[in-house]
C-alpha cells in the first residue's frame, strides 16, 4: 500500500519451507522454467508453457483476502484484474501483467470501468468479498471487514477511528492532535454528502496498484476489497498522484456522476490511508492527516 510498498503481509514464514517455483508449480498444474525474485514476498514465475506469472507469499489471513477480493472485482466484468491462478493458505499466483505507457485514452476508459466497478455494488458498507475474511489486511495493517447500513459510522468506527487510537499510542501522533481528528468523526454526519450505496471498491487504489498494460488496458492488483463509499477510491486516486487523473476523473463522472461538493469531502476520505500509513510508516504521514481533518473542520 502507498507510496512505499505495495500490500504484503505481515513478516514471517508461512509456506513451511516450500519455494515460489514449486508453489507455482503446484498450484497451476505447470512446470515452472525461469524465476526471478522481484522483492522478498514476489517472484516471477515463467511456466513452460510460456506464460509468466506472479506469485506471492504471505500470511493466510491476508492471502485468502487478496485472492478473494480479486476474485469479487473480477466477478463484476468491469475493470481489469488480475486472474488468479491459484491460491492456498501461504501463496498467490495471479498472471503477470505486461506493461506500457500510461495513455490519455486508457486512461478514459479506466475511468468508465471503474465507474462500473463501483455501481456493481456491494451487500453493505464494511462488507467482505465473498470467501473473504472478516480480519482482513491493507498493507501490514489489520482492516476489520464489519459491516454496517451507515457510512458516517462505520467509517468512524471501523476506518478511521482504530489506526488514530494506534497512531496514539505508538506516540506518532499527540492526544490534542488525536481531538482533531475525533472532532472530524463526529462531524461525518454532516460531511459526508449525500447518501450513496455500498460501493464495490477496490480498497487500496494508489498509483501502485493500478498497472497500465501494453495492450491499452488497466487492470489493477492487490486489493483490500469492501463494500464502501465510491468516492473512498477516488480519494486514494489522488492522494499520491495517478498519471492522466483528471481524465480519469472526468470519463468517471461523466458514466457516473458525483453529489454535489464531492472535491471538498477528497479530504475526508483520504484521512483512512492517512492514518494507516502513520501507523505503518510514521510521523511523516501525521501532519498530513492532520492536515486533511483541519481543513474539514474548517470548511
Amino acid at each position: 500500500m502507498g507510496a512505499v510498498d505495495a500490500i504484503t503481509a505481515p513478516g514471517g514464514s508461512f509456506d513451511g519451507g516450500e519455494g515460489p517455483g514449486a508453489a507455482a508449480a503446484r498450484l497451476t498444474g505447470r512446470t515452472v522454467t525461469g524465476e526471478r525474485p522481484v522483492s522478498a514476498r514476489l517472484t516471477e514465475v515463467t511456466l513452460d508453457d510460456g506464460r509468466a506469472v506472479m506469485v506471492k507469499r504471505g500470511e493466510p489471513a491476508a492471502v485468502r483476502a487478496e485472492a478473494a477480493g480479486l476474485r469479487w472485482l473480477a466477478a463484476a466484468g468491469a475493470v481489469g484484474i488480475a486472474p488468479v491462478r491459484g491460491a492456498d493458505r501461504s501463496w498467490l499466483v495471479t498472471d503477470l501483467v505486461a506493461e506500457g505507457p500510461p495513455g490519455a485514452g486508457a486512461a478514459a476508459r479506466f475511468g468508465r470501468e471503474l465507474a462500473a466497478l463501483h455501481a456493481s455494488g456491494a451487500p453493505a458498507f464494511g462488507a467482505a468479498p465473498p470467501g473473504g475474511p472478516e480480519e482482513a489486511y491493507i498493507g501490514d495493517a489489520p482492516m476489520r471487514n464489519a459491516r454496517s447500513a451507515d457510512w458516517p459510522r462505520w467509517y468512524a468506527e471501523h476506518r478511521v477511528l482504530p489506526y488514530l487510537r494506534r497512531a496514539v499510542d505508538a506516540g506518532t501522533v499527540t492526544p490534542a492532535e488525536a481531538t482533531e481528528v475525533e472532532r472530524v468523526c463526529e462531524r461525518l454526519p454532516g460531511l459526508a454528502g449525500p447518501p450513496e450505496p455500498p460501493a464495490r471498491l477496490h480498497g487500496d487504489l494508489w498509483n501502485g496498484n493500478v498497472l497500465w498494460g501494453a495492450d491499452g488496458a488497466v487492470r489493477l492488483i492487490d486489493p483490500a476489497a469492501h463494500g464502501g463509499h465510491r468516492e473512498t477510491d477516488l480519494a486514494m486516486l489522488r492522494l499520491f498522484g495517478c498519471p492522466h487523473l483528471e481524465t480519469v476523473l472526468d470519463a468517471y463522472r461523466e458514466a457516473a456522476p458525483l453529489g454535489p461538493g464531492w472535491s471538498a469531502r477528497v479530504g475526508v476520505h483520504q484521512l483512512f490511508p492517512l492514518l494507516v500509513h502513520t501507523v505503518l510508516f510514521g510521523r511523516g504521514y501525521a501532519g498530513r492527516a492532520l492536515a486533511v481533518a483541519r481543513d474539514a473542520l474548517s470548511g
